[in-house]
């Protein structure tokens, strides 16, 4: 019998083999991106401390409709905000797996256009 992946499968197997290589500094802190049907949340996270440096949802925000690209896009001018105010401009891209496409697209580019470098 010829069982077939499920896309999360594969999708946290692809996250585990970049998470092995990527990791996020005081300097530079790594900007994590998770992705759901109906919300995406992203978070500016130290792995050396361990700590959550901010934070950004569409429940959050009490998005009506957080699933879309302009929800995504929202919460990544949001997150480059808080981010900016934290002193924090530049960081690395973590997309958790993710194709590089839609929603997660519209997130870092509106980062992007915010002001954070990555």
């Amino acid at each position: 019998m010829i069982t077939k992946k499920s896309k999360n499968i594969s999708r946290v197997r692809r996250h585990a083999r970049v998470r092995s290589k990527v990791s996020g500094t005081a300097l530079r802190p790594r900007l994590c991106v998770f992705r759901s049907n109906a919300n995406i949340e992203a978070q500016i996270i130290d792995d050396v401390a361990q700590t959550t440096l901010v934070s950004s949802s569409s429940i959050a925000l009490h998005l009506e409709n957080g699933g879309n690209v302009e929800a995504a896009a929202t919460i990544g001018k949001d997150i480059a905000e808080k981010a900016l105010a934290k002193g924090i401009d530049t960081v690395v891209f973590d997309r958790s797996g993710y194709i590089y496409h839609g929603r997660v697209k519209a997130l870092a580019e509106a980062a992007r256009e915010a002001g954070l470098k990555f």
